[in-house]
């Protein structure tokens, strides 16, 4: 049954009609006003696809502002951006995240007792974002600005069911097939071949009492870095300054929020860039690393779970014997759709990400805390109106160089 229903619901596409979905969306955020997070690199101008998110974009009339959350090196890549960004008919918003007004605000932060230069990336910019989107909106939605089969239908299937009074979840997530629909290739190599066996091992290991476990497995593509929340959590979130972010904002959503009130949508069909596996730095492997400190750092919050040296040396063949049983699972799938799938290629792969474990394991031995970023509600209570200078700082980077 293509429609069954998971620990967490599970709203599936079966015949949505998007004109229907988009008068009801536009419709119900009349009394909840939405906003989109979109954090982007400038490399990014590069793509052809985003100039496809732009044109999809302006056909969501129903959004109140995006806020671009952009990591420039200087005022040239800010400009062309923001010039880029000019063909965008919605109400929006360049946040340069490391301009000298946005840093200046982030000064007088430090000088109260929160050093967010501490964190860099993806995670820092997010929340920047974050902080000035939920001034003015119910309900944000995040997405990347890499997506080459994006269509208005994303941000619409996101936000929903969250603005339906009817409905009213506080957590969306999104999920999609991570398919090449040129020729054929399976992606999701993170997931496909790392979290979700992980997560199985894990629950070999400490067993099924783990109710965070039991909720991670509902989700079925928990890395995907489409979402939408209410402004009101949003704001109470701690996120990870790293590659862990998606995972340790479940963690945050599984603490804070009853399950009743959290929802994934499927997507449909996506393309987007691909990572190299790279290593420590950068890539694949950077990326592995960060999740895996993440799901040791909340299960021993949740379960308790004692990590060692030891531990970690008997995890490994744990992990590795239900990737090889996700491979054999994936070949079977690609076989009966007759898509390319190269078993040793894939094999090679888990091969490095079983060393990942005890790495990045001893890596988390060393600081077991972890970096995460103070949530806004902290913030606020350092300073007060936080989110409102770093607003104007944008606005001023807007009327000098944009």
């Amino acid at each position: 049954m293509d429609f069954k229903q998971e620990y967490i619901t599970t709203l599936h596409d079966l015949r949505v009609d998007p004109q229907n979905l988009k008068k009801k969306i536009e419709e119900a955020t009349q009394e909840r006003p939405v906003s989109i997070v979109i954090p982007m690199l400038h490399s990014e101008l590069k793509n052809d696809t985003l100039r496809s998110i732009v044109n999809e974009l302006n056909k969501c009339t129903y959004i109140k502002e995006i806020i671009i959350a952009l990591a420039a090196k200087n005022q040239r890549e800010y400009q062309q951006v923001t010039r880029f960004f000019s063909n965008l008919d919605i109400p929006h918003l360049v946040v340069w995240c490391s301009s000298p007004n946005i840093e200046g605000v982030l000064y007088e932060l430090k000088d109260k007792g929160l050093n967010l230069f501490a964190y860099s990336g993806k995670g820092r910019d997010v929340w920047i974002a974050l902080g000035i989107a939920t001034i003015d909106s119910y309900a944000v939605a995040l997405h990347d600005a890499d997506i080459a089969t994006y269509t208005e239908m994303i941000p619409t299937k996101l936000l929903y069911p969250l603005v339906e009074p009817d409905l009213s979840f506080y957590f969306n997530k999104g999920y999609y097939a991570r398919i090449n629909l040129n020729d054929g290739t399976l992606y999701g190599r993170v997931f496909r071949l790392f979290v979700q066996p992980l997560i199985h091992a894990f629950a070999d290991k400490i067993g099924y009492k783990s109710e965070f476990l039991r909720y991670l497995q509902a989700y079925r593509y928990p890395i995907a870095g489409e979402f939408a929340i209410t402004s009101d959590l949003a704001l109470d979130l701690n996120i990870p300054g790293d590659w862990g972010l998606e995972i340790g904002i479940l963690s945050e959503i599984h603490r804070d929020v009853a399950i009743k009130r959290i929802c994934q949508t499927d997507l449909g069909l996506y393309e987007h860039k691909h990572q190299k596996m790279g290593d420590h730095e950068k890539g694949l492997i950077k990326m592995a690393n960060d999740i895996f400190r993440t799901l040791l750092r909340t299960l021993a919050e949740t379960v308790h779970l004692e990590v060692s040296e030891p531990f970690l040396l008997s995890f490994q063949p744990l992990y590795k014997k239900h990737a090889i049983d996700c491979i054999r699972q994936y070949y079977a799938t690609a076989m009966f759709n007759s898509l390319p799938y190269n078993r040793h290629a894939e094999e090679s792969i888990v091969d490095k990400f079983t060393k990942v474990i005890l790495e990045s394991g001893k890596q988390y031995l060393n600081e077991p805390i972890g970096m995460t970023i103070p949530d806004w509600q902290r913030t606020r209570a350092a300073m007060k109106n936080i989110r409102e200078k770093l607003l104007e700082a944008a606005i001023k980077d807007k009327e000098k160089f944009g």
